[in-house]
């Protein structure tokens, strides 16, 4: 196993390669046959868009050509930096766009032939470069961000079955906090506003995407991560569903902050702020099954108690002046008084529960 240093630096030694390439309910997959490219724009804003990707330019608060998509030459940003953060954390920092429009150029097949199927999630495997920005402003961001998935350590699987509740309980006992859906869009996307981690092309050889889609079984609930895994039944259960990879296996799904899976493996619960319980929670990056899986898309309807086979989570912390991290979200959590309530269900993508789950 390779210490946290080596393996940061290996996947900021990949990401110079791998960046140059580029929710649905669900129904079992079925091949497709090859179709021509198709043209579809959205425009992403960085409020919650629940299923979808897109909202009206017009809410933005700038016109379409308001700014240009070559973000590179006019926002700065830090790579890699661990400066202000503790071990197994990066830091990101740069000015971060909260609206965009990225223009499909490719869509995939099996979306192309069953498109308005709403057990089909939409795919697309190449997008026009660069992205456009129509905000009128761009925000300056700056936090720590764990190097992977939760528990952040090389060589064990990614937690799933957590609720968005647990997972803010874990990111506080490590003196973290739950990533905004902000803090992950610019961590996956960077100032270029790519759609995905690794580019402007889907890339399921360089992220764990694609992975054919297994039906759950509804019958019985499904129990939580730690109580799954000592249940027979559930482990059963949760190994015959399971595609994800173990953390680490892969250094070639990087993000431009050399960040590792942001996109694929587990979807990643995030804090959507301003909102109240039980809407704080969204579900944002995908997971190894056949959905979007890109950077923007957020998934707002599950409760903050609900929990899926898919779901996980990672943590981040602000930086303070003084290069020590601060995790503000101790505050807001005695504010808002925890609100725990009962576990709600074991959703699980392709169940009708599930609905548009990326």
């Amino acid at each position: 196993m390779r210490s946290f240093e080596a393996h940061a630096l290996a996947a900021l030694a990949l990401f110079s390669s791998v960046a140059g390439g580029a929710g649905c309910k669900r129904d079992a997959p079925r091949p497709a046959g090859g179709a021509p490219p198709a043209t579809s724009s959205a425009v992403a804003p960085s409020a919650s868009a629940g299923s979808m990707d897109a909202g009206a330019a017009a809410d933005a608060g700038a016109a379409p050509d308001a700014a240009s998509g070559d973000s590179g030459a006019e926002a700065s940003a830090t790579l890699g930096s661990r400066e202000g953060c503790p071990d197994g954390m990066l830091r990101v920092e740069g000015e971060y766009c909260p609206a965009v429009i990225q223009e499909c150029l490719e869509e995939h097949p099996e979306y192309l032939a069953r498109k308005g199927d709403p057990t089909v999630s939409e795919r697309c495997l190449k997008y026009k470069e660069p992205t456009r920005c129509v905000s009128k402003e761009r925000t300056h961001l700056a936090f720590c961000m764990d190097l992977h998935e939760y528990p952040n350590r090389v060589g064990e699987l990614p937690w799933v079955l957590v609720s968005f509740t647990q997972a803010r309980e874990r990111c506080k006992a490590e003196g973290k906090r739950l990533c905004t859906e902000d803090e992950f869009n610019f961590a996956c996307e960077g100032p270029d506003m790519r759609p995905y981690a690794t580019g402007f092309v889907r890339e399921p050889e360089a992220c764990n995407l694609d992975k054919p889609y297994v039906f759950p079984d509804h019958s019985r609930r499904m129990l939580w991560y730690e109580s799954c895994q000592k249940n027979e039944r559930c482990a059963a259960e949760l190994k015959r569903l399971d595609q994800r990879l173990p953390i680490g296996a892969r250094d070639t799904c990087v993000s431009w902050a050399g960040l590792i899976d942001l996109n694929g493996n587990v979807n990643e619960w995030v804090d959507l702020p301003g909102k109240e319980y039980p809407n704080r929670s969204g579900l944002k990056g995908g997971w190894w099954g056949p959905v979007r899986s890109r950077c923007r898309p957020t998934v707002t309807f599950h409760k903050e108690n609900d929990y899926g086979y898919e779901a996980g989570f990672r943590c981040c912390k602000d930086v303070s002046s003084n290069g020590d991290a601060a995790a503000p979200g101790e505050a807001r959590d005695a504010a808002d008084g925890g609100a725990p309530g009962r576990p709600g269900p074991a959703v699980a993508p392709g169940s009708s529960e599930a609905g548009a789950r990326e």
